[in-house]
Protein backbone atom coordinates (compact mmCIF):
# COMPACT_ATOMS: atom_id res chain seq x y z
CA UNK A 1 0.00 0.00 0.00
CA UNK A 2 1.48 3.37 -1.02
CA UNK A 3 2.04 6.26 1.39
CA UNK A 4 -0.70 8.42 -0.10
CA UNK A 5 -3.30 5.68 0.42
CA UNK A 6 -2.04 5.05 3.96
CA UNK A 7 -2.33 8.78 4.78
CA UNK A 8 -5.86 9.01 3.35
CA UNK A 9 -6.96 5.94 5.32
CA UNK A 10 -5.35 7.18 8.53
CA UNK A 11 -6.88 10.67 8.24
CA UNK A 12 -10.33 9.26 7.51
CA UNK A 13 -10.19 6.68 10.33
CA UNK A 14 -9.00 9.32 12.83
CA UNK A 15 -11.75 11.71 11.74
CA UNK A 16 -14.36 8.99 12.23
CA UNK A 17 -12.89 8.03 15.62
CA UNK A 18 -12.93 11.63 16.85
CA UNK A 19 -16.61 11.93 15.94
CA UNK A 20 -17.64 8.53 17.33
CA UNK A 21 -18.77 7.34 20.71
CA UNK A 22 -15.82 5.12 21.60
CA UNK A 23 -17.91 3.12 24.08
CA UNK A 24 -20.43 2.08 21.41
CA UNK A 25 -18.48 1.80 18.17
CA UNK A 26 -16.42 -1.13 16.90
CA UNK A 27 -13.40 -1.47 14.69
CA UNK A 28 -15.67 -3.06 12.07
CA UNK A 29 -17.99 -0.03 12.08
CA UNK A 30 -15.03 2.34 11.79
CA UNK A 31 -13.57 0.33 8.89
CA UNK A 32 -16.95 0.12 7.10
CA UNK A 33 -17.59 3.85 7.51
CA UNK A 34 -14.07 4.68 6.25
CA UNK A 35 -14.58 2.33 3.26
CA UNK A 36 -17.74 4.21 2.32
CA UNK A 37 -16.12 7.65 2.71
CA UNK A 38 -13.04 6.70 0.73
CA UNK A 39 -14.83 4.54 -1.85
CA UNK A 40 -12.34 1.70 -1.36
CA UNK A 41 -12.42 -1.77 0.14
CA UNK A 42 -10.68 -1.80 3.53
CA UNK A 43 -11.51 -5.43 4.33
CA UNK A 44 -8.43 -6.61 2.41
CA UNK A 45 -5.97 -8.02 4.98
CA UNK A 46 -3.19 -5.36 4.80
CA UNK A 47 -5.69 -2.50 4.85
CA UNK A 48 -7.70 -4.16 7.61
CA UNK A 49 -4.51 -4.59 9.65
CA UNK A 50 -3.56 -0.94 9.04
CA UNK A 51 -7.00 0.28 10.16
CA UNK A 52 -6.65 -1.85 13.33
CA UNK A 53 -3.23 -0.26 14.03
CA UNK A 54 -4.64 3.25 13.59
CA UNK A 55 -7.58 2.46 15.90
CA UNK A 56 -5.33 0.88 18.56
CA UNK A 57 -2.89 3.78 18.44
CA UNK A 58 -5.75 6.28 18.79
CA UNK A 59 -7.22 4.37 21.74
CA UNK A 60 -3.81 4.16 23.41
CA UNK A 61 -3.31 7.92 23.00
CA UNK A 62 -6.77 8.59 24.46
CA UNK A 63 -6.02 6.32 27.41
CA UNK A 64 -2.65 8.00 28.02
CA UNK A 65 -4.31 11.42 27.80
CA UNK A 66 -7.01 10.38 30.30
CA UNK A 67 -4.38 9.00 32.70
CA UNK A 68 -2.34 12.20 32.44
CA UNK A 69 -5.42 14.32 33.14
CA UNK A 70 -6.30 12.09 36.09
CA UNK A 71 -2.76 12.43 37.45
CA UNK A 72 -2.99 16.22 37.09
CA UNK A 73 -6.28 16.24 39.00
CA UNK A 74 -4.77 14.08 41.75
CA UNK A 75 -1.69 16.36 41.94
CA UNK A 76 -3.89 19.46 42.15
CA UNK A 77 -5.94 17.86 44.94
CA UNK A 78 -2.76 16.91 46.81
CA UNK A 79 -1.41 20.46 46.49
CA UNK A 80 -4.71 21.82 47.79
CA UNK A 81 -4.58 19.44 50.76
CA UNK A 82 -0.99 20.49 51.49
CA UNK A 83 -2.03 24.15 51.45
CA UNK A 84 -4.91 23.40 53.81
CA UNK A 85 -2.57 21.47 56.13
CA UNK A 86 -0.10 24.38 56.02
CA UNK A 87 -2.91 26.80 56.88
CA UNK A 88 -4.07 24.52 59.70
CA UNK A 89 -0.53 24.22 61.06
CA UNK A 90 -0.30 28.03 61.12
CA UNK A 91 -3.46 28.08 63.23
CA UNK A 92 -2.45 26.27 66.41
CA UNK A 93 -4.90 26.10 69.29
CA UNK A 94 -7.21 28.60 67.60
CA UNK A 95 -4.29 31.00 67.17
CA UNK A 96 -2.98 32.04 63.77
CA UNK A 97 0.73 32.33 63.02
CA UNK A 98 2.50 33.94 60.07
CA UNK A 99 5.18 32.31 57.90
CA UNK A 100 7.93 33.58 60.24
CA UNK A 101 6.27 32.11 63.33
CA UNK A 102 4.84 35.35 64.66
CA UNK A 103 1.44 35.26 66.38
CA UNK A 104 -1.14 37.20 64.37
CA UNK A 105 -3.11 39.19 66.95
CA UNK A 106 -5.50 40.73 64.42
CA UNK A 107 -5.86 41.63 60.76
CA UNK A 108 -6.61 45.30 60.30
CA UNK A 109 -7.09 44.88 56.52
CA UNK A 110 -6.22 42.13 54.07
CA UNK A 111 -2.68 43.56 53.82
CA UNK A 112 -2.17 45.11 57.29
CA UNK A 113 -1.98 43.27 60.61
CA UNK A 114 -0.78 43.29 64.19
CA UNK A 115 1.65 40.51 65.15
CA UNK A 116 3.57 39.44 68.22
CA UNK A 117 7.03 38.00 67.57
CA UNK A 118 10.51 37.43 68.97
CA UNK A 119 13.58 39.12 67.51
CA UNK A 120 17.03 38.77 69.08
CA UNK A 121 15.44 37.67 72.34
CA UNK A 122 13.08 40.67 72.49
CA UNK A 123 9.31 40.57 72.22
CA UNK A 124 7.98 42.86 69.50
CA UNK A 125 4.50 44.04 68.66
CA UNK A 126 4.36 44.94 64.97
CA UNK A 127 1.75 46.86 63.03
CA UNK A 128 2.84 46.27 59.47
CA UNK A 129 1.78 45.93 55.83
CA UNK A 130 2.41 42.61 54.09
CA UNK A 131 2.81 41.64 50.45
CA UNK A 132 2.61 38.31 48.64
CA UNK A 133 5.60 36.73 46.92
CA UNK A 134 5.84 33.11 45.74
CA UNK A 135 2.66 32.25 47.64
CA UNK A 136 3.96 33.60 50.95
CA UNK A 137 2.94 36.72 52.83
CA UNK A 138 6.04 38.74 53.69
CA UNK A 139 6.37 41.87 55.86
CA UNK A 140 7.06 45.12 54.05
CA UNK A 141 9.08 48.07 55.32
CA UNK A 142 5.83 49.95 55.88
CA UNK A 143 4.99 49.63 59.52
CA UNK A 144 6.29 49.87 63.04
CA UNK A 145 7.60 47.41 65.58
CA UNK A 146 7.34 48.30 69.26
CA UNK A 147 9.14 46.71 72.18
CA UNK A 148 7.01 45.51 75.10
CA UNK A 149 7.89 48.69 77.01
CA UNK A 150 6.94 50.94 74.10
CA UNK A 151 3.69 49.02 73.67
CA UNK A 152 2.88 49.45 77.37
CA UNK A 153 3.40 53.21 77.06
CA UNK A 154 1.29 53.36 73.88
CA UNK A 155 -1.58 51.26 75.26
CA UNK A 156 -1.63 53.34 78.48
CA UNK A 157 -2.21 56.41 76.31
CA UNK A 158 -4.93 54.89 74.09
CA UNK A 159 -7.78 56.53 76.11
CA UNK A 160 -6.19 59.97 75.58
CA UNK A 161 -5.79 59.21 71.85
CA UNK A 162 -9.45 58.14 71.60
CA UNK A 163 -10.55 61.29 73.44
CA UNK A 164 -8.54 63.46 71.03
CA UNK A 165 -10.04 61.61 68.02
CA UNK A 166 -13.58 62.24 69.29
CA UNK A 167 -12.78 65.90 69.88
CA UNK A 168 -11.41 66.30 66.31
CA UNK A 169 -14.38 64.48 64.76
CA UNK A 170 -16.90 66.67 66.61
CA UNK A 171 -15.52 69.87 65.03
Amino acid sequence: MDDETRNKIEETVLEILKNSNIDETTEYKIRKSASEKLGMDLSESTRKKFVREVVELYLKEQQDKAETEEEEVVEAEEEEEEEEEEETSRKKGGKEYDDEGGLIICRLTDRRRVTLSEFKGRTLISIREYYKKDGKELPSAKGISLSAEQWASFSKNVPAIEKAIKKMESR
